[in-house]
């Protein structure tokens, strides 16, 4: 059904546009195919025929041919896509960033492909239901400045989500890892948020990356106090400090990352019809990490590591349609001899097997001079290190207040997308519900949903108005109307409702307090941060 609507608004961009675009229908590339042999065989060349090979060449790989960007670089190779498989090319890139957004598609898409232009993942984004509901609604005022760090591990954030609501079994928190200069995440179930607990995590992560100098949390000086002591006591040659909880210039750094952790688990919850969030999360992790970060211009995994992050052969130049067909390294092996263009590229397949040790011989070439291969790789990290420092001070440079947002009416039949309150919804839910414009009465909007009709009006700044259409008037029951808590529980994946608060003046001494009585410990959410001995 998507797929036919993103086809419908695809072809009306299609006929805006004059015939000397990059677009290729399937028949179009065959024909440029075909052409493109019939010169490079030896034929004849006319002035138009210098343009083609300029802009088109072949790579033929288990006797399939493929249009390529004509190669000067060995280690990249890109290809020329037709119309009819933009679709789904669009929506596996999509899927593997943990639906990501324009920049981290258009990033992982130009490594790959060379005339999929922006115009079309907006047109697929447009089209995403679940990107609607897990993006952001207007907020005012918002003026976040990230922490500047100028090296690998000089400050590292913790930071714990609170998912005790949403129990996995024994597991009810989400540790976040987060070093500040590379943005590189690493995400731990938890079963408690006891100081001992969270320790033992980052000891295991600090005996593999190495210990910040000073660590970060927004859980309060006396909780990183604690784990500090702990660490220290369990590594007796360990000396990091505390940064300041709540820093105004790491705050909005922290807060992004966890938001986009919970994006990812929601969508990736959904995808795979599971409520299972603590095994989902070596996946979010890695589709976070490879994932281009904004401020940083690069992925966290290229910034730590000083290159992209690889998914086997997938991250290899062999299209799609052989490597399905790969089942052993004999099969590999050939497809790799088989490579075949125009263009001298003998460096490209020796780069290929390299990176796909297929035999023992290959190994050892692999070893040959490991120091010069371990200096270049240091030298590409230093590299990544250096542009991902100067890109934040780039981003921290332009930062400023949010102007005020204008806002049109909205007419009836638009769909629409309201927030939830973060006290009506999971922590891994999504943001907001879908509904539609039913009516509108003295400025005051009726809205609909496909769980039922909405009790409140709402005013025009509660909603923003979609660029698309999910949900039509005639698919809202006409049941009695509910409220937005319970519509958010019936979208919700994991029964909705994210706080359950108490509001103890005693200090939750007794089961009188409803989080000790439930077995739950009390949030930054409850009693008004008074003193407490249910955390």
């Amino acid at each position: 059904m998507v797929d036919l609507k993103f086809y419908e608004k695809f072809n009306t961009l299609l006929s805006e546009k004059n015939s000397n675009n990059v677009f290729l229908s399937k028949v179009k590339y065959n024909q440029v195919l075909t052409e493109v042999k019939r010169l490079k065989s030896g034929a004849k060349l006319k002035p138009n025929d210098y343009k083609l090979l300029k802009r088109y060449d072949i790579m033929n790989v288990s006797n399939i041919d493929k249009l390529i960007v004509p190669v000067t670089d060995p280690n990249t190779i890109k290809y020329y896509v037709y119309n009819e498989e933009l679709y789904n090319i669009i929506h596996d890139v999509h899927l593997q960033t943990g639906h990501g957004g324009r920049n981290r598609m258009e990033h992982e898409l130009n490594a790959k492909y060379k005339n999929i232009t922006r115009e079309c993942l907006m047109i697929y984004l447009n089209l995403c239901e679940l990107c609607q509901r897990k993006g952001k609604t207007v907020k005012k005022g918002l003026v976040v400045k990230p922490i500047i760090s100028s090296e690998m591990n000089s400050r590292c954030q913790v930071d714990l989500i609170d998912m005790q609501a949403q129990p996995d079994g024994n597991y009810r928190f989400i540790l976040v890892y987060q070093d500040h200069l590379t943005k590189y995440v690493l995400l731990k179930p938890l079963t408690h948020k006891r100081a001992e607990e969270v320790a033992y995590i980052l000891l295991d992560i600090f005996t593999t990356f190495g210990a910040p100098c000073i660590l970060q949390s927004d859980n309060g000086r006396e909780f990183v106090n604690k784990v500090i002591e702990e660490l220290c006591s369990m590594w007796e040659e360990l000396k990091i400090v505390h940064g300041k909880p709540r820093h105004s210039q790491s705050q909005g750094s922290v807060e992004r990352a966890n938001q986009d952790v919970e994006n990812m688990l929601a969508t990736w919850l959904t995808d795979n019809k599971t409520n299972k969030w603590s095994e989902g999360l070596k996946f979010v992790q890695f589709m976070k990490n490879r994932s281009l970060h904004h401020g940083i211009k690069c992925s966290p995994y290229e910034a730590m590591f000083g290159t992209r992050a690889k998914i086997g052969l997938k991250s290899t130049s062999l299209p799609e349609s052989i490597i399905h067909k790969l089942k052993s390294d004999e099969d590999l092996e050939t497809a790799l001899n088989s490579i075949n263009t125009t263009y001298e590229i003998n460096a490209e397949k020796h780069i290929e097997k390299k990176s796909i040790d297929t035999s023992s011989e290959e190994n050892i070439d692999i070893d040959e001079e490991p120091a010069d291969i371990i200096q270049s790789r240091k030298e590409t990290i230093e590299k990544k290190r250096r542009e991902s420092l100067h890109n934040l001070n780039v981003q921290a440079s332009k930062m400023k207040t949010n102007s005020e947002n204008r806002l049109r009416e909205g007419k009836i039949g638009e769909s629409v997308k309201i927030r939830i309150p973060d006290v009506d919804k999971a922590r891994s839910d999504l943001r907001s519900i879908l509904g539609v414009i039913m009516s509108v009465k003295n400025n005051n909007y009726e809205i609909g949903t496909t769980e039922g009709k909405l009790q409140q009006l709402y005013a025009r700044n509660q909603f923003e108005i979609c660029k698309e259409s999910f949900v039509q008037i005639e698919t809202v029951p006409t049941t009695p109307p509910i409220s937005l808590r319970e519509a958010a529980r019936k979208f919700s994946n994991l029964g909705g409702q994210g706080y359950d608060r108490c509001n103890c003046k005693q200090q939750c001494k007794t089961n009188k307090c409803k989080c000790r009585a439930a077995g739950r410990l009390c949030t930054s959410k409850c009693h008004d941060s008074l003193s407490c001995h249910n955390k």
